[in-house]
């Protein structure tokens, strides 16, 4: 099984072939779809040797053909690994983060932990994301396609997230896409409907809810209840707003905290640098295990998000940019700039080489890495390691059932 939920073999000619909705050590047949210079990607016809891993997805929607009866086509692309039992989805995972360290960051044996997994795998999203047809319906993008799939129902979204989708109407509106959002501790509701025009639309509601309108430009406009989510993690409530990101699972969201503070063992005499803070919710959870707390923070609305849910602490201060261009020139209000830990949560395409640079040359004790893309979590621990610092622990951790994404949270001693 590879990082992007495929299963890789060969065929006669032991050319590499990737094959979704295959399963490691199965025999199958399957139709070339594209051809590349060393390898090609292709579409399962038939399972001829089936892998005892293999299940019945639980979700109509999940791809069709071959499993699930006649019709073809393409099946909605939310999830990639409904097929696959749950304890293999985790092993698989698991050899995937070991074979990223290894093939992309060079590190033989790295000490990759057995992924934490959910005890219930389903119905686990706070937070989901539908592009609406030209019949107003909601819809998922097929996999590996443009293609919409208009959805009847969802199997991993939570119940406030369903009762909201069985009981929205749109009607014929033409709306570029709606989000779903909802705070499991709070019962609070969000909807946000992104518009092509920049003048909102008149909203009749009947349900507990929260509607925000995001125009072409980026504004959010409340139409009706507030203008943003709260949501309770770790004893701390969290403010969020539409264009904010939060964690989609809260209950291991709970477990990333965990583990975050665990690795950083903090002192009460520490600076804590919280790189790609978002709306704080490591750094401010941690903020009364250490003496003072830095945030940098690039998204504008997040950085407003944090200092509200910061509103009582006098130990942070919030850096809005990029960590590449505010971590180098680095002036706190403190006297002296020393970092003592970091916890770092990048997007998808991890930390840029220069915020890396800063982030070493600052020389803290211990970096915690926050990754969901573990391709380039080995990239960015080659440098870490040669910038003098040793790998000692990385534990995966499943926020994603039934699909192929991978979280972990590693832990960086300075040698």
């Amino acid at each position: 099984m590879t990082q992007g939920g495929e299963a890789m073999g060969r065929d006669e000619s032991g050319r590499v072939i990737f094959v979704s909705y295959a399963i490691a050590g199965e025999e199958v047949v399957v139709e070339i779809v594209e051809q590349k210079k060393n390898y090609a990607r292709a579409r399962l016809v038939e399972v001829v040797t089936s892998s005892p891993s293999r299940v019945t997805p639980r979700c109509p929607h999940f791809t069709p053909s071959p499993f699930q009866g006649a019709g073809g086509g393409e099946g909605c692309g939310g999830c990639q690994w409904q097929h696959i039992a749950y304890d293999a989805q985790l092993k698989f995972k698991t050899d995937i983060v070991r074979e990223q360290f290894a093939r992309i960051g060079k590190i033989a044996d790295a000490p990759v932990r057995d992924m934490i997994g959910m005890a219930d795998p389903w119905y686990y999203r706070n937070n989901v994301q539908f592009q609406l047809d030209d019949e107003g319906h909601l819809c998922f993008q097929a996999f590996e396609s443009h293609r919409l799939v208009k959805i009847n129902e969802c199997h991993i979204i939570e119940k406030p997230i369903d009762e909201m989708f069985r009981s929205l109407e749109l009607g014929g509106s033409d709306f570029a896409g709606v989000t779903l959002r909802a705070g499991i501790a709070t019962g609070q509701k969000l909807l946000i409907l992104e518009g092509r025009d920049n003048e909102p639309p008149e909203i009749s509601v009947d349900e507990p809810v929260s509607i925000v309108y995001q125009s072409p430009d980026g504004e959010a406009i409340s139409l009706v209840g507030k203008d943003a989510l709260h949501e309770q993690l770790h004893g701390r409530t969290f403010r969020v707003s539409p264009q904010s990101f939060f964690q989609v699972n809260m209950r291991m969201a709970e477990k990333l905290i965990e583990l975050v503070e665990q690795y950083l063992a903090p002192r009460a005499s520490d600076v804590l640098l919280d790189a790609f803070g978002g709306v704080g919710t490591f750094g401010l959870t941690l903020s009364s295990r250490v003496a003072r707390v830095i945030e940098i923070e690039e998204n504008p609305f997040a950085v407003d998000d944090a200092r509200a849910n910061a509103v009582e602490l006098e130990n942070v201060e919030f850096y809005r940019g990029k960590v590449e261009d505010v971590l180098p020139k680095l002036k706190p209000s403190f006297d002296k700039l020393r970092i003592d830990l970091v916890v770092v949560d990048p997007p998808r395409a991890g930390i840029a080489p220069p915020a890396l640079d800063a982030m070493i040359a600052q020389a803290p004790r211990t970096i915690v890495y926050v990754s969901c893309d573990p391709a380039t979590l080995a990239r960015d621990a080659r440098k870490l390691i040669d910038g003098g610092y040793r790998l000692v622990q990385v534990q995966p951790v499943d926020m994603f059932p039934q699909s192929y994404h991978i979280e972990s949270v590693s832990r960086f001693e300075r040698e």
